[in-house]
């Protein structure tokens, strides 16, 4: 079936400055309904998981979908490192958000987890904006329930681990998405793998659980000394030692709060902008990447929208990334 015309007006804003026209992300089209996937087929999918009852210090993140969709000041046309126009290369559809009812986490994470699987089940690649990290639970359970639990590896770029128990007796809490997703059986634990840890938390028992079950990090101490490229190498060795598959989950506290203060939980000591987009371009260009998420951004603590368009640009980097790798290929099956 051929893909529904853009009605001119809409075209002419979507063609206009970044303040002008739809709150898509880069003002890409807008979905709502599955038929409408399957009309348009399009590589990525946008899809915003507005909840943050289950964070445990500055509330906001529910607001950070929107913040991050528009955080772009200018179209993405090229990318200036990799040579490509990722929205020339790419089908790029944002299919909205999951119906997130306020204060209910189960209905919430259903919703989110529903969403993502009519992007994932369809083909199509899910790029997540949170909502605080709780939102990788529901997420990253869909994707491997459609490639199949024991296929899929992740790369997580977090200051925290997220693998307590409970928080103030919260078992979905922000706080604790990565254990219930290794014992849920949805990633193994030895490819779940953790790039930029630092400060007080998580306490001791709670790594000598991650030890046990095999979980692998990578503290901010070996970035330092040996370089995000030789980090990141280790760690997608790490998360594809079995599974073929790689899902990305990206906390912005990640970065150092300097670069990232729209953030719940900010802990100084963090990664650069730089850094982390080279970071993301790697395992982009050399690994199946099969979804992503970006968590954790605040709004309204976040002076000038530096968090935000930190965020923003992990998505495009993820888009350019892929979009640079399937021109190469292109170019290598064709003919002379």
């Amino acid at each position: 079936m051929d893909r529904p015309q853009i009605p001119p007006n809409r075209r002419r804003q979507m063609e206009g400055p970044s303040y002008l026209g739809p709150t898509s992300f880069a003002k890409v089209v807008q979905l709502s309904e599955p038929d409408e996937l399957d009309r348009w087929k399009p590589d990525f999918a946008i899809v915003g998981a507005p909840w943050d009852d289950s964070t445990t210090f500055r509330p906001g993140a529910r607001f950070g979908p929107r913040a991050v969709r528009v955080a772009n000041n200018q179209p993405p046309d090229w990318h200036i490192d990799l040579e490509v126009a990722p929205l020339e290369e790419l089908t790029l559809v944002d299919y909205g958000d999951a119906v997130c009812p306020p204060g209910l986490v189960e209905p919430s994470h259903e919703a989110i987890r529903q969403r993502v699987h009519e992007v994932a089940s369809r083909g199509i690649i899910p790029v997540v904006i949170g909502g605080d990290h709780s939102v990788t639970l529901p997420s990253a359970t869909a994707v491997a329930d459609v490639v199949g639990r024991g296929r899929l590896g992740i790369v997580h770029f977090d200051a925290h681990a997220d693998t307590a128990p409970e928080s103030f007796g919260n078992p979905l809490s922000h706080g604790t998405p990565m254990r219930r997703l290794v014992e849920s059986g949805a990633v193994p634990g030895p490819n779940f793998v953790q790039i930029g840890l630092r400060g007080y938390w998580p306490p001791r028992e709670v790594f000598e659980w991650m030890k046990a079950a095999g979980l692998r990090w990578h503290l901010m101490d070996e970035i330092w000394r040996l370089g995000i490229s030789e980090v990141v190498r280790r760690a997608v060795a790490e998360a594809l030692d079995g599974p073929e598959f790689i899902y990305l989950s990206v906390d912005i506290d990640v970065l150092d709060p300097g670069f990232a203060p729209g953030t719940g939980t900010p802990e100084p000591g963090g990664m650069t902008p730089a850094d982390l987009l080279r970071a993301i371009r790697e395992v982009a260009l050399y690994t199946p990447v099969v979804a992503m998420d970006v968590v954790e951004v605040a709004p309204a603590l976040d002076p000038a929208e530096l968090t935000a368009q930190n965020a923003n640009r992990c998505i495009l980097e993820l888009l350019s990334a892929t979009a640079a790798k399937r021109r190469q290929a292109s170019s290598l099956r064709s003919p002379g």
